[in-house]
């Protein structure tokens, strides 16, 4: 059972904020499955608007932003913030230093995916042109919290376009997936491939995409799925490869990695994230569409890693074939991004070792690292 509805508080630090209606907690309450029920009937989900709520056409257009503490979701929000033609409102769990330097045009909420009760305020008020879905758990979670995972990963993910269903607004969902949901083909994957993943993280994203798809099409919403593959560059963060790489350098520990033959797709995060607001200013052309986010280029982790290194001029101690890789991590992860270039009109426009470069002023500017050429690694041959 859920907790009695009430407002949540906004962030505290904070100046800039949504202000929430504080009479829609006396309006809304919940049964013991989540669902918002209204005083005397049930919710219905429906795919005809009652009233038309969009603002006008010259108004800004709002965006619905989750994740945006998170790597990709952080870069994205960089982007959209430096526009005039866009209002968002991000959902956050809890402050963060570099997200007090936004501009009014972002206003940050103190929230939690899994209430179901706030997330039905912030949409009533909001009333988001497009939710855009970056916020997901975990990369390698550890056994005790697999669970948690996978929960917060699907139903947040159902909650959310649930909740964009409810409220009859013609809003577009715009969701962050992976790569790492296909099946193993030993090539460039494309849309079409099947989803099977056995990967924990994959298997959380590829249950909420197949689902997504499902609802989309059940309840006629527009909705994009964008899968990236690796990337990093700015806000990187965790136990993820670059920035352990760089954080080991600095401490002068070794860096112990698997044989890194597994072969890769890596691109800058600033290029993934300016797909994603291609695909927030595309106009779409169908209910449901698809598009992997990448360079397109295979290369091993060995390669990846040793060119990055020699680019940077990095004094390091690279160790491979001490870990173990994870035991359902795919061999061969790479994108065919022929869709995506077409129909975002997108490509990568850095190479990988300045990403790189750009995190280490973040992390570990002592290092002195040189700034590599911005221009992307030359297409590999076929």
């Amino acid at each position: 059972m859920l907790d009695s509805p009430k407002t949540r508080p906004i962030v505290v630090g904070f100046e800039k904020h949504l202000t929430l209606d504080t009479n829609l907690s006396r309006r809304t309450k919940s049964d013991r499955n989540g669902r918002l029920l209204g005083p005397t009937s049930t919710v219905k989900e429906s795919t005809k608007p009652t009233s038309d709520v969009s603002p006008t056409r010259s108004s800004p257009k709002r965006i619905l932003l989750t994740g945006a503490t998170g790597t990709l979701g952080y870069n994205v929000l960089r982007l959209l913030a430096a526009r005039a033609d866009v209002h968002v409102i991000a959902p956050i769990r809890g402050t963060h230093p570099r997200l007090r330097d936004f501009p009014r045009s972002v206003h940050f909420i103190e929230h939690e995916l899994s209430d179901a009760v706030h997330t039905a305020q912030i949409f009533e008020r909001a009333r988001p042109d497009i939710i855009l879905h970056c916020a997901a758990s975990g990369l390698r979670p550890p056994k005790g919290t697999w669970f948690d995972m996978m929960r917060f990963n699907v139903e947040s993910t159902l909650g959310l376009f649930q909740m964009n269903c409810r409220f009859n607004h013609k809003s577009r969902f715009i969701y962050i997936s992976t790569g790492l949901v296909y099946r193993n083909q030993n090539r460039a994957l494309v849309e079409s491939d099947p989803i099977e993943a056995l990967h924990p993280y994959g298997a959380s994203k590829a249950a909420a995409d197949l689902m997504l798809q499902a609802a989309a099409s059940e309840f006629g919403r527009q909705l994009t799925i964008l899968r990236p593959f690796s990337f990093t560059g700015r806000h990187d963060g965790g136990g993820r490869l670059f920035p352990y790489l760089l954080t080991s350098s600095l401490a002068g520990a070794p860096v112990e990695m698997t044989d890194g033959l597994q072969v890769r797709d890596f691109c800058a995060v600033n290029d993934i994230a300016r797909a994603v607001v291609a695909a927030v200013d595309r106009e779409q052309e169908s209910l449901v569409e698809k598009f992997n986010l990448g360079s397109g280029q295979a290369r091993t982790v060995r390669d990846v890693v040793e060119r990055v290194v020699a680019e940077l001029g990095l004094q390091t101690n690279l160790l491979f074939g001490v870990r173990k890789a994870h035991a359902y991590e795919p061999h061969h992860l790479v994108a065919d991004t022929a869709l995506a270039r077409q129909a975002l009109r997108w490509q990568p426009e850095v190479s990988l070792s300045y990403a790189v470069w750009q995190l280490a002023q973040e992390i570990a500017p002592e290092l002195n690292l040189k700034e590599p050429d911005h221009s992307p690694w030359p297409t590999l041959p076929t």
